[in-house]
Order: C-alpha cells, then structure tokens, then sequence
C-alpha cells in the first residue's frame, strides 16, 4: 500500500515541531562541546589516523539520540558514530552529525558545530547547524527560508569566480588516495579571488547561505556531513548539485554548492 502525505498544512506544522526540537538539542549538544573545549580528550582513530572521534562526539550523540526518541520515538535515525539503527522504514529521519570537526575540535581550532538533518519521506524538510563558539543557528524548513537567528539568509550576488572565495575540504584518505582533490585545488586557487579550507563542511555550506562564502565544494563527505547544510544552502536561494551538474548523491560524497552565479564557472574548473 502506498504512503499517503499529511495535508501541507500539517506536515508544516509537523516540521516546525521538528525544527524546535532539532534546535533544542544541537543547542543542548553544544552546551557541551563549548563546556569541553580546548580541554583534555580521549581521541580515537577510524577510518584513517586523521579520522578521529572523540568522548565529546559520542556524548553529544547519545543526548540528540535520546532526546529524539523521548519525544519522537517512531522517527529513524543515521548517525555518525552509529548511534540507533530502529525505524528505518519510518517517514522522518533524522541525519546527525553530533561534532562536525571533531579533528579541529581535539586541536583546540575553533571551526565545529552540530549537524541535524531531518528527511520526510526522503526528501530534505529540516535543517539546524549550530556553532557554539559563535552561538550561531542556522535553520531551515523546506519552502520557508533559512535562517541565522532573525535574519533570513540569502546567497551573495558575486558575479564572478574572480571575484569570489571559494572553500574545500580535503577527505580522511587524502595521504594514501590519488582522488585527493589537490588538483582542483590547485586551479580554484589560481581562478579564485580567495580559498579556504577550514575543516567543517557543515559551516562551509551554511556560509555559503549567509554569503560569507562565494562557493564550497568537496568528495568523499558522508550525508551527516551534508543533509542539513544543502537543505540551508538551498532555502537561502543558492544552487547545489554534484561536480558534474547532476543531483548530489543520496551519500553526499560529491558536492558543489554556489551562489548560482558562478555555479558554471566553478564547475568548469572543477572538470578541467
């Protein structure tokens, strides 16, 4: 039997209950993460040696797991460091990444945040990255805009790639994997006006929203990495596909998010 979807008007409802809760509890999570800052951790390896977790990852997973199944306990769940697999089948899920620059966190470099995406049905419907150092939330609601605070967030007007700053990221295989991204960013930095690389792609995608960003893109990401800041990017009226122009993938390991107006320029130098 097929799945029939609430009227608009309730699943808007539905989705602001969804926001304030995602927005209680990245807020929550990152009490935490400011409480721990540039103090002592217990740092473990994954997948690669610079791929790192961290207590403060897990601790803050367990509360945002916690504090979605108290209040929605049919809702899925993907998180990063694995923290509930029940109700996959549900029609919201919930897509958490607890620490977004847990390398820049245990080094004490002040560029990490929480992530919490929210898909119904598969589709992106709520967005909340939260920057506890800056005490910045950005949130958004399918076809209702994105914000930081009161402010509605909106791509900047950049016309050109000359123009623009750009920033990248670099994946846990870089040091052993030939698809390292060095290339691209070899040309973006001659093309650019500006590159960063600052280790949190969540961040990099909600300042692309803000206009503090011209433009982001990177390979290898996972979807926690993604699943709220392209919800974001997109309701502040920026563009984002994957590095050949089509749909990012459902894993989000190919993305490029821009201001529109130098989305064609960016993917020109990103398939030289």
């Amino acid at each position: 039997m097929s799945q029939v979807s609430p009227p608009e008007g309730d699943l808007t409802a539905q989705s602001r209950a969804v926001l304030a809760l995602a927005v209680r509890l990245a807020r929550e999570a990152g009490e935490i993460q400011r409480s721990r800052y540039e103090g002592e951790h217990e740092i473990e390896t994954k997948s690669a040696a610079i791929d790192l977790v961290t207590e403060v990852d897990t601790q803050c997973e367990a509360l945002i797991v916690s504090g979605i199944r108290t209040e929605r306990p049919d809702d899925a769940i993907l998180a990063e460091e694995g923290g509930d697999h029940a109700n996959q089948a549900a029609a919201w899920r919930w897509i958490i990444d607890p620490l977004d620059g847990t390398v820049n966190y245990a080094h004490g470099f002040p560029r990490f945040c929480v992530s919490i995406g929210v898909e119904y049905r598969g589709e992106r419907q709520v967005g909340v990255v939260y920057d506890p150092l800056l005490d910045e939330c950005f949130e958004a609601v399918r076809n209702a805009g994105a914000f930081l605070g009161q402010r509605r967030l909106e791509v900047s007007r950049t016309p050109k790639l000359a123009e623009a700053l750009v920033a990248t990221g670099f994946a846990y295989d870089v040091h052993r994997s030939d698809v390292d991204n060095v290339q691209n960013f070899g040309h973006m930095l001659k093309a650019a006006r500006g590159l960063r690389r600052d280790g949190s792609a969540a961040l990099d995608l909600c300042y692309v929203a803000a206009g503090r960003l011209d433009a982001y893109w990177e390979f290898k990401l996972h979807p926690w990495d993604v699943a709220a800041g392209i919800l974001i990017v997109e309701e502040a009226g920026g563009v984002v596909t994957n590095s050949l122009a089509g749909p990012v993938p459902v894993s989000g390991d190919d993305i490029l998010s821009t201001n529109g107006a130098i989305h064609a320029e960016v993917l020109a130098q990103l398939n030289q």
